[in-house]
């Protein structure tokens, strides 16, 4: 049988016998303030390619990433959450994205390199680097052997370097290929100077940044941790391309992801989901051309379980509404996302967020991005082009209309409903 230490009972037991209280309890504030959500690899059935090496071998990766909060000190996770093999970090360094050097080294229970298990994830061992809010990060990898991408992160409007051989050490960073998304690296963790929150966003390519100007943090939770960030308050994105509530999409379903993507992460107060397009929209379209409709029941359904997962966990719940699709990927080998029969299901949908009375608090992105005169489609102006996606302006709306007092309310606050 296993026990599991509370920290408090811990601390009880160390003044009982005499000894000083572990510092560690008392002064240590980790909090998520960077994430890249792992999601499952693919093979060519599917209608859309997955745009990374299917194989690694003697090879450095090259991340850059944009924190939320800032602290003194940094923790890194590494996923193989969906992998089948063992995946090896020959060495890790971590440094200001516009420093010179390689950045410091990491290590993992000590040592310089480790192994991720299949289903695992390692994490890193403190490492005294302090970074300001907004910060941003290069993380250097080398995989010094065999490795299969079979658990990484798609998209994102990220570039990864490659380079050949251990370049870890290297000033300069040389790379002799890139491509879009994250491999491997899933978290940054920040020991906040000061009393901190976490703040996690669930959603799907909407969320990601689809649309967005490529390696410019324009997403709205990057545009989000500018508001929050002079509060001491970390934003964790957590959205997935293709994600959707109640079923796989290109990850697994919301309610199959929440615990390890939302509730396990250090310091959460609040999630903030936006989810169900592609429920709505993926049947009968290239992505799930054989599969049966989505219904209200089904999402509400899904919904409400997530509430209660994260009630149970002190965890507010603020639901967005969808935005307007109509038109959405016409003239592309996608099309076939919307009709009208779908947007009827997303406006039922919406209507049920508002109204139901289930969340802590609603952001009504529907109604801040469609056109007043056509509430079918998103406003032209923030329209990325393929009526579906927003571009920075239309995300700078989105962030612009999540209520921050509600957030930076106190999470003993009793829930708003």
């Amino acid at each position: 049988m296993s026990t599991a230490f509370h920290p408090a009972a811990v601390a009880a037991l160390a003044l009982a016998l005499g000894t000083p209280h572990p510092p560690a309890l008392a002064q240590e504030r980790w909090v998520t303030s960077w994430y890249a959500a792992p999601q499952p690899a693919w093979d060519a059935s599917f209608a859309l390619p997955m745009n990374v090496p299917a194989r690694l071998d003697d090879v450095t990766l090259r991340d850059t990433v944009r924190l939320s909060a800032g602290g003194g000190r940094l923790r890194l996770v590494f996923s193989n959450r969906y992998g089948h093999a063992p995946v090896r970090l020959g060495a890790v360094r971590v440094g200001p994205a516009d420093g010179a050097g390689a950045g410091r080294p990491l290590t993992f229970a000590g040592l310089a390199a480790a192994t991720i298990l299949p289903g695992a994830a390692v994490i890193s061992d403190p490492v005294a680097l302090p970074v300001a809010p907004l910060a941003r990060l290069a993380v250097t990898t080398y995989l010094p052997a065999p490795t299969p991408v079979a658990s990484f992160h798609w998209g994102a409007q990220q570039t990864v370097r490659l380079a050949a051989g251990d370049a870890t050490r290297a000033s300069v960073f040389t790379d002799t290929a890139h491509f879009g998304g994250r491999l491997f690296l899933s978290a940054v963790m920040v020991d906040a100077d000061k009393p901190a929150r976490t703040v996690v966003v669930l959603g799907d390519s909407i969320t990601d940044g689809n649309g967005s100007t490529p390696d410019a943090d324009r997403r709205w939770p990057d545009l989000l941790a500018d508001r929050l960030a002079p509060h001491g308050i970390a934003v964790a994105n957590a959205g997935i391309s293709g994600a959707r509530l109640a079923r796989d999409g290109m990850g697994r379903s919301a309610l199959a992801r929440f615990e390890q993507d939302v509730l396990g992460q250090p310091g959460v107060s609040d999630v903030i989901v936006l989810l169900g397009i592609n429920d709505i929209g993926w049947p009968g379209s290239p992505f799930a051309p054989h599969e049966p409709a989505a219904t209200l029941d089904e999402l509400t359904t899904a919904y409400r379980q997530l509430v209660a997962q994260a009630h149970l966990r002190g965890v507010r719940v603020t639901a967005a509404t969808l935005p307007p699709f109509e038109g959405a990927l016409a003239g592309t080998p996608y099309a076939g996302h919307y009709s009208p029969a779908k947007d009827a299901l997303r406006r039922q949908f919406n209507d049920w967020i508002r109204t139901a009375g289930a969340f802590d608090a609603v952001a009504d992105f529907d109604a801040v991005l469609r056109d007043p005169a056509h509430p079918g489609r998103l406003r032209a102006a923030f329209d990325s082009g393929d009526h579906l996606h927003p571009g920075d302006a239309g995300y700078r709306a989105m962030a612009a209309a999540i209520d921050a007092a509600r957030l930076l309310a106190s999470p003993e606050t009793p829930p708003l409903h």
